[in-house]
């Protein structure tokens, strides 16, 4: 499952050597403007533990689906 999550620049400091560590392992991530990450749970998890404070802005689960759409629907 992925998760936007939104860092304060002090947060961000403290965060980028966890990231880094994990992202260049194995769990694929993207950076938008504004430090604004899109991150594995295993990566949101491993910030929390290492008291990394940061706005959860959606995840995966708050996403639309198209479940009842007929096709031809406009959305």
């Amino acid at each position: 499952m992925k998760q936007a999550i939104r860092l304060k620049n002090t947060e961000e400091a403290k965060a980028l050597p966890i990231l880094l560590n994990i992202l260049l392992r194995h769990s694929p991530g993207m950076v938008l403007p504004e430090r604004t990450y899109v991150l594995s749970a295993e990566a949101v998890r491993a910030l929390r533990e290492a008291g990394v404070r940061f706005e959860e802005l959606s995840t995966e689960t708050d996403a639309p689906n198209l479940s009842g759409a007929s096709t031809g629907a406009r959305i």
